[in-house]
């Protein structure tokens, strides 16, 4: 276990697996393959409904009926009802790779022939198939399709271009197709009887009647590459929508047997799916370059328009970067796209508008991904300014401008950046702490200040010993202070310099000894991280122009440093695999983890709760949260792995899942039968040593202890104005007897001989009754000589709880038979007075247990003082509670003298 455990992964919408559309009453939901997971999505408005768990392998295959959920991986099946997973069917042994539903059984294929039948009804883990295929060796499927009112009857398409028609009932093949000599791709069922569509990998698609093996239709895609989906329109047109490997979906008109129309960007990439919805005029289609897409037929011309989408990006991000406090990341990808995730929630993820690039692609003839911006290399933000003007400053590949982005409204800003000096491409840039300024560092040493609001140049920062430059050679880093009086650049040569940001002259500059490939600064605590290609990170204090630290154990290109929001950690990534945790403060690593694919970029959010980042040839972001965040240790040690490197895996897209028995802690002692069942919260362990004279606090929210102290006066305002009214007329059923006075008058039940109460009766039912779990942890905790455990428990009641507890042990009358030395009651309050003294002795929870303490000797002052043994742990309590408040009160004393003494100095 280290710092940063996997969380959940971020940016996934569909990979290359057909998604499967099923409808629901009056909603219709499509299934989508993640990777190793699923996820379901409402067609209404392409809302997240539910995601799978964490599969061992990648999804090949799915399929969907009412709850149910069937995914392919490897050579297993699962079977999933909601989100839990309920039988697994392990029959075959090959990779399967089609899954059809067939009423109430589920078809699968594998890539040696096998197809077997299962039945779901009823379902069982590990339930054997109701029925098995052998095809011939020679006939590879490639797709399964069953056509409609053929009872029992399935069409299997293969990769040679034939066709078989299988009775899967008699388990007989009863006729072979010729086929097309083209492996086939894609089969469906057309709404007219005996007809189906075959697309094939030479981009023809023929519109077959299989009653009479004679071909009605041949289309030509003008595209290249082969017809990856079929879909037949179902609301009475008479149209075929095909998509093809080149991302282009085309619509045929039967009844013409002509193309009508085209969308030509419908996809960056191949189209895995398409399914027009029951009766509507609505297309779903799916495509590898991970996004989901709704195109609707509501034109005069016929032609679709896209009606809703939702999307990742298609080529893995570059540089990510957390925004609005934690709760959003912006990243830039390989794609040309710059995006907007949102870590609450999905819904609210979007990429940032470029200015009208469809209609802009449509007038030059173009695709959009030649009018998009090139890939983002670099980019900075200011949130100060997000109402004002544009806030964001991006740099991008080869191109000598840098460009301007509006995060209020999601769209490329007004402005465009462009260094005079020379028109090397832009490499480096960063905004001002007032949100005022960009600077941009270009390939050719040139460092220029703007002003964001104008667009225009503010000037040039020149070395007069380079030649016009401010360095000779390219600028890897610019970086601004937090007072916007200093600005440090780096050149790739290894020099670092600082400038003054208003006057723009030179003030100080040192070199490195070795070539620079990233800097990152820190304006918080002021010090500069240098990234050089001798794999060691170097931090220096800009304003003493001093080397501070040296970290050093990546053995591969680093990738990506971040600092944390105090300046206590910094976080470095690189080629090797390993995330490295180094602490600024001491100086050393405290943790490292190796996970499978490099990581390529990294952020950590401004609460340090949650750290994001990319990886190699992955589109998505992946998120990692801080153990030390949410559990409330104060040692970090006790999660951190030090010098030694831990292997983890990636965070999944499901952020549920079953801990593993390494993650338990072994360490903490279980409850026995006759213990408790209670669930205290998370115990904070102590410091071994701890610091003399000081105290230590329990780290409880404020009202929750100083509401003991107030405790009355809560239950005086919470106390009812009006009486409760007594009902106006008696329920029917409850027997009542007749009064003068009218009021109702129940008629009680009257006990049997055998169910009257005697004295015995009642004096053995109060012994035999169980302790509670406040006097069951009480009386285990002094055994055990540990109160950590009662300690919890009590953190866990709530104060009127507490308070209960407590006046249960109140001795109401002297006058029994019983001693009262002997009465239980009062061995309970003795525990009680050692734990105190225990605890104030040993400066635990301070002032919890002062407030507990009060709220104690108002309840049970009167019985402490008649008692002579309680008086005696009671003076105890008191020479303890005196000693601490002693050497707390010196401490103060000596705190207020030195404010004093610094106040009175002419320093």
């Amino acid at each position: 276990m280290g710092i940063f455990e996997p969380f959940r992964a971020i940016g996934y919408i569909t990979t290359t697996v057909p998604f499967s559309l099923q409808r629901l009453g009056t909603e219709t939901f499509v299934t989508v393959s993640v990777g190793k997971s699923w996820q379901i999505y409402n067609c209404a408005k392409l809302n997240l409904v539910l995601v799978g768990p964490q599969l061992a392998k990648k999804i090949r295959a799915l399929a969907s009926y009412r709850d149910y959920t069937f995914a392919a991986y490897g050579n297993d099946i699962g079977v999933f009802k909601r989100a839990h997973q309920v039988a697994t069917w392990s029959r075959h042994n090959a990779k399967v790779n089609l899954l059809l539903l067939f009423g109430e059984h589920i078809l699968s294929v594998d890539v040696e022939g096998n197809v077997f039948i299962w039945a779901f009804k009823g379902i069982e883990d590990n339930l054997s198939p109701v029925g098995h295929i052998l095809l011939d060796s020679n006939f590879t499927p490639s797709c399964i399709m069953h056509p409609d009112t053929y009872l029992n009857k399935v069409i299997l398409g293969s990769q040679d271009g034939s066709l078989q028609l299988w009775n899967i009932s008699t388990k007989k093949k009863l006729y072979e197709f010729k086929g097309w000599k083209s492996s086939i791709h894609c089969c469906v069922s057309s709404p007219a009887l005996d007809v189906i569509a075959v697309g094939c990998a030479d981009g023809k698609i023929h519109v077959h009647n299989i009653r009479y093996d004679e071909e009605v239709v041949t289309f030509s895609q003008s595209t290249r590459g082969s017809v990856t989906a079929l879909s037949f329109r179902t609301d009475g047109q008479p149209l075929l929508a095909s998509g093809g490997s080149s991302g282009v979906i085309s619509i045929w008109n039967l009844e013409k047997r002509r193309l009508q129309s085209v969308i030509k960007d419908a996809h960056d990439s191949s189209v895995i799916s398409l399914h027009f919805l029951a009766n509507e005029p609505v297309l779903m289609s799916a495509s590898a370059d991970n996004s989901i897409k709704m195109w609707i037929f509501d034109t005069t011309d016929g032609d679709p328009r896209l009606l809703r989408f939702r999307s990742g990006h298609s080529a893995p991000p570059l540089c990510i970067r957390f925004y609005a406090n934690g709760r959003h990341i912006l990243s830039a990808g390989q794609d040309r796209a710059f995006r907007l995730f949102s870590v609450i929630q999905d819904q609210q993820s979007r990429e940032l508008s470029q200015r009208h690039v469809t209609k802009r692609a449509k007038k030059l003839k173009l695709k959009e991904e030649e009018i998009k911006l090139k890939p983002v290399i670099a980019f900075d933000v200011a949130e100060i300014r997000e109402r004002d003007w544009s806030n964001v400053v991006t740099c991008h590949m080869d191109t000598p401008h840098a460009y301007v982005w509006r995060l209020q409204n999601f769209v490329l800003g007004e402005h465009i950046l462009t260094p005079k000096k020379n028109q090397a491409p832009v490499k480096a840039c960063t905004i001002s702490s007032c949100g005022n300024f960009a600077i941009l560092g270009t390939a050719g040493g040139c460092i220029e200040k703007f002003n964001l609001q104008s667009g225009s140049s503010r000037g040039s920062y020149i070395d007069d010993s380079e030649k016009e430059t401010a360095h000779d050679g390219e600028v890897v880093g610019v970086a601004c202070d937090s007072t916007n009086s200093l600005l440090i650049s780096a050149g790739y040569n290894g020099d670092i310099k600082v400038w003054s940001f208003k006057g723009r002259e030179l003030k100080s500059k040192w070199e490195i000894g070795c070539t620079v490939v990233k800097i990152i600064y820190n304006r918080s605590n002021g010090l500069l991280a240098t990234v050089t290609d001798d794999l060691v990170i170097r931090m220096f204090d800009v304003v003493a122009l001093k080397l501070v630290r040296k970290f050093e154990g990546h053995t591969d290109r680093i990738t990506d440093i971040c600092f944390s929001e105090d300046g206590k950690w910094l976080m470095s990534s690189s080629m090797d695999g390993t995330l490295r945790i180094w602490d600024v403060i001491l100086a050393r690593q405290i943790d490292a983890i190796h996970v499978d694919v490099p990581i390529t970029a990294l952020s950590l959010s401004p609460n340090m709760d949650v750290l994001a980042t990319t990886h190699v040839d992955q589109n998505g972001v992946y998120l990692w949260v801080n153990q030390a965040m949410f559990s409330g240790a104060t040692q970090i040690g006790s999660y951190g792995s030090g010098k030694e490197v831990v292997n983890v895996k990636l965070p999944s897209i499901s952020s549920g899942g079953e801990a593993s028995k390494d993650d338990v802690d072994s360490d903490r002692p279980a409850l026995t039968s006759s213990q408790p069942q209670a669930q205290p919260i998370n115990h904070t362990p102590l410091l071994d040593q701890q610091i003399p004279d000081l105290v230590t606090l329990s780290l409880l929210p404020k009202s929750q202890w100083q509401s003991l102290i107030n405790l009355d006066i809560i239950k005086a305002r919470n106390k009812p104005i009006e009486p409760p009214k007594k009902p106006e007329k008696a329920p029917f059923f409850l027997p009542s007897i007749p009064s003068l006075s009218g009021e109702i008058v129940f008629k009680a039940s009257e006990p049997t001989d055998e169910e009257k109460p005697t004295q015995d009766n009642i004096i053995t039912r109060f012994t035999d009754l169980p302790s509670s779990p406040f006097v069951q942890f009480l009386h285990s905790s002094v055994e055990m000589k540990n109160y950590e455990a009662f300690t919890d428990y009590l953190k866990s009641l709530s104060s009127s709880t507490l308070d209960v507890e407590l006046r249960m042990l109140q001795i109401i009358d002297d006058d029994e038979e019983q001693e009262p030395e002997k009465r239980p009651e009062l061995t309970i309050l003795e525990l009680l007075l050692d734990y105190f003294i225990h605890e104030i002795s040993h400066r635990n929870n301070f002032e919890f247990m002062q407030a507990l303490i009060r709220l104690f000797l108002k309840i049970h002052g009167e019985t402490i003082r008649r008692q002579s043994k309680l008086q005696a742990k009671a003076q105890k309590l008191l020479e303890a509670q005196s000693a601490v408040w002693q050497k707390l009160d010196g401490l103060f004393q000596s705190t207020r003298c030195m404010v004093t003494f610094l106040s009175n100095s002419q320093f």
